[in-house]
């Protein structure tokens, strides 16, 4: 039989005390740069402290009053909601709930909001141009001819733009959808819905914040109501032409009569121009009276699908400004700094180790 040990890969307790003793009496021995390496963490988190720029926070908060989603059914799912049941029947609407937070966020609506205009200093510009000066891209843009010329002026027609400018909206969006901007409820049991713009500049994030809540509104509403107001011109356009219709029926009975007048009542043939005019007009005019009253209840229809948007709080200047503290940052630096230099210290102990 082979009576050769079996290696035993196991590490017991004393023998795990005995190495943690040897790493701590060897960090202990280096104690010098550990504080070294702590004090220097401080001063550059110090130093971050000062160079860092507050972030300033506007807030906008609205709530949505649809017609259509009160009574009935939505008021037996909200009753329902506030018993912490959800039977579903969110889907009925294409931009509500977290739908409608969604396209907050959306490309198309951050880029509308960033062509929107804002007066600063006496010039009307753009909120992009407003990005790009409170970021300092124009510094490095001088020195390169493809960049130096582009601008993004008030209300400009996005489909017109070139390759370029594409990306420079692609980069701005980006920014801003990732750390920028927060739109959310805070309770899914409450209507009211805010909207966060970061930035360290307090008016940007300001004008940023009711532009786009300005945007977004004007796309809802006119999405929401499209149908109807398509009905209502449809029926607008119909009542005008038989408006014209009835209007020459008439006329055209003025005439029929007028060419009959003292006629010979034998030669009745002469009166049926007079007779079919007489026909268009009571047609005309039962076609006229049912398309009014179609009408009307057309622009009733379009006052109960246009939702109301009611703006409850507005940013206000002051913004609430979060800035990174001097004690933060020296706490931070020098325990970033101190674990770096404890990790550094075992790493470069483990290689001696291994390369003996």
């Amino acid at each position: 039989m082979d009576n050769t040990p079996v290696q035993n890969d196991e590490i017991s307790l004393k023998d795990l005390i005995i190495k943690l003793k040897e790493w701590y009496g060897y960090l202990l021995s280096q104690w010098k740069i550990i504080v070294l390496a702590g004090i220097i963490g401080a001063a550059l988190g110090l130093t971050y402290s000062f160079l860092k720029k507050p972030i300033y926070t506007a807030t906008l908060s609205f709530a949505l009053e649809d017609e259509k989603s009160g009574g009935g059914l939505g008021g037996a799912l909200g009753l329902a909601s506030s018993f912490g049941l959800d039977l579903g029947g969110s889907g009925g609407g294409i931009f509500t709930g977290s739908n409608l937070t969604e396209l907050f966020k959306s490309r198309s609506m951050v880029e509308k909001t960033l062509l929107s205009p804002v007066n600063l200093d006496g010039k009307k510009i753009s909120l992009a141009e407003m990005y790009i000066e409170n970021n300092h891209w124009r510094e490095s843009w001088d020195k390169n001819p493809k960049l130096s010329g582009i601008k993004f002026l008030p209300d400009a027609d996005r489909k017109l733009f070139t390759r370029t400018q594409d990306s420079i909206m692609g980069v701005m969006y980006s920014n801003l959808s990732k750390s920028g901007l927060s739109v959310g409820q805070k309770d899914k049991k409450i209507s009211i819905i805010n909207i966060d713009v970061s930035s360290d500049n307090e008016l940007f994030a300001k004008y940023f914040c009711e532009a786009l809540a300005r945007e977004v509104g004007q796309f809802y509403v006119e999405t929401k109501s499209k149908k109807a107001r398509m009905n209502m011109a449809i029926l607008e356009r119909q009542v005008d032409s038989i408006r014209r219709e009835l209007n020459g029926a008439i006329t055209g009975v003025a005439v029929a009569n007028d060419n009959t007048f003292n006629l010979n009542p034998a030669l009745n043939v002469r009166r049926a121009p007079s007779a079919r005019r007489q026909v268009d007009v009571q047609a005309n005019t039962a076609i006229l009276t049912e398309l009014v009253k179609q009408s009307e209840l057309a622009k009733v229809t379009l006052r109960k699908e246009t939702p109301l948007i009611q703006v409850i709080d507005r940013p206000i200047l002051p913004l609430t400004k979060e800035r990174f503290g001097k004690a933060k940052g020296i706490l931070l630096g020098g325990i970033l700094a101190g674990f770096l230099a404890v990790f550094f210290l075992i790493f470069k102990k483990i290689f001696k180790e291994v390369i003996k």
